[in-house]
């Protein structure tokens, strides 16, 4: 129904994934799971579902290495975001909260007040250890590791973190440019966008299995950009790291453009809120789905929260023993649980103060250390390099690949490949702007450049939504 451009409906940054959280580890990727010291590669992730997902199914002695490359810096700097906010301790924010604070982060272009004072709180303490990873060679995180990153591109996510501390004096109106990338997108259809919403809507993400999302929290994300409204309050300010930098010419010049570029049509609800374990979820009465997408996504949240507690611990509390990382605590107890809790009074979620930089240093270290998780960032251009290390040769047990990277692969991945590796490719299913013949054809595509970096199709394909591939014998 939408009359405009592909690239103006999905974006030129892709700040969610279009496909919701799987296990990259499970068995819909591998015949056997595998267990051990496990390397996982993602290209073009976008977020973290992949990784939260992954980090579910575990064992105790499982050790889990992920490699992440992104096609930008400010996609980086948002992944760091939205892990720093998952690896809050209980101490410093409890579980539901951290749900809230994660979706509305995750998913809004205006986000609450006090949201924002947290997300600047995590942008200071990652850029402050940023720049003590640049002068001291450590990691900012035994979970998280910058340091495989090229200097400039270090000093580059410390630049975006201190905007995000301190945004521009004359701030972007989110509204304003969210509504002006509708207009474009939509060309003389914008007069009638209601029912192009609804279009979209019933017509496409309806009919692929997305019922739960409802008509109210789609028509109002694609109006506004707001698609998790948590609590009551006034949804008001910019949420910076859903804003980047885009390069236009302009009359002979290259002129530099801040605003939000990225997907207005397929949605966030698209990582969290489409599936989920407890089917009860999922049920309809009338024919109408009784959860709507933002109560799923809450649930699947917070249980994903939980398997993360149970698994981690504070760095400050090393020696304290950890609970058993059994994850299958059911959603229900997990609600009564989280509504026993308190969360802690704002001046004690995050305090600041003035701090010698040593301190300030320890105390960025307040966060869960998940036992044998670790997650490393690579140069957006690194990918062709990879097969020129040693230390990358038939090493990941998994590869996932985004549909917006899938022209990156080529037949040198076969090198860093296991030699029972997974290929797992988003497909095209949710990118709503493409006819159902370019989805089909996008499928193939993707089905030849698997084949042509020496991987085969798996028996057991049943998605539409992800193509799994497995590497071939030698």
């Amino acid at each position: 129904m939408s009359t405009g451009r592909t690239v103006e409906g999905a974006g030129c940054v892709t700040w969610w994934g279009f496909g919701p959280a799987r296990d990259l580890l499970s068995s819909d990727t591998h015949r056997v799971r595998p267990h051990g010291e496990l390397n996982i590669l993602l290209v073009g992730s976008a977020d973290p579902r992949h990784i939260l997902k992954t980090i579910t199914g575990l064992t105790d002695t499982d050790m889990l290495h992920v490699w992440v490359i992104e096609n930008s810096m400010e996609v980086v700097a948002r992944q760091l975001l939205l892990l720093y906010i998952s690896l809050l301790t209980p101490d410093n924010m409890s579980l539901h909260k951290k749900t809230e604070v994660f979706l509305e982060v995750f998913g809004n272009s205006e986000i609450r007040k006090e949201t924002e004072e947290t997300l600047k709180h995590a942008a200071a303490q990652l850029s402050l250890s940023i720049t003590n990873s640049l002068s001291s060679d450590s990691h900012s995180h035994p979970c998280l590791d910058t340091g495989l990153l090229k200097f400039k591109e270090r000093d580059e996510l410390v630049r975006i973190f201190k905007l995000w501390e301190r945004p521009l004096s004359v701030p972007v109106s989110v509204r304003k440019v969210w509504d002006a990338r509708v207009r474009q997108h939509l060309g003389t259809r914008y007069d009638s966008r209601q029912g192009c919403f609804d279009w979209d809507l019933t017509m496409k993400l309806h009919q692929s299995d997305c019922g739960v999302i409802s008509k109210h929290q789609y028509v109002k994300w694609r109006e506004s950009g707001v698609a998790f409204e948590m609590r009551e309050g006034l949804y008001q300010t910019a949420n910076q790291s859903l804003l980047s930098t885009r390069v236009f010419n302009h009359r002979g010049d290259r002129v530099a453009v801040r605003g939000y570029w990225g997907d207005i049509v397929s949605s966030p609800y698209l990582s969290f809120s489409i599936e989920t374990e407890n089917k009860d979820l999922l049920k309809k009465h009338n024919n109408q789905h009784v959860k709507t997408a933002q109560d799923i996504s809450e649930v699947n949240i917070l249980a994903l929260f939980e398997c993360l507690s149970t698994r981690g611990s504070s760095l400050l509390n090393k020696d304290e023993p950890r609970p058993s990382s059994s994850c299958c605590q059911s959603t229900d107890s997990l609600i009564t649980d989280e509504k026993i809790q308190k969360d802690p009074p704002a001046s004690q979620t995050h305090t600041e103060t003035e701090q010698h930089p040593s301190e300030q240093h320890r105390q960025d270290l307040d966060l869960m250390n998940l036992s044998g998780v670790k997650v490393s960032f690579l140069s957006p251009d690194s990918l062709s390099k990879l097969p020129l290390k040693n230390k990358y040769r038939n090493l990941f047990d998994t590869i996932f690949c985004s549909a917006s990277m899938v022209h990156q692969l080529d037949s040198s991945l076969r090198e860093i490949a296991a030699s029972d590796a997974a290929l797992v490719i988003e497909l095209a299913k949710y990118l709503l702007d493409l006819s159902k013949e370019q989805v089909s054809g996008f499928a193939d595509r993707v089905k030849e450049i698997a084949e042509e970096s020496g991987f085969t199709v798996t028996h057991n394909q049943s998605s539409d939504i992800y193509a799994v591939f497995t590497r071939k014998k030698d």
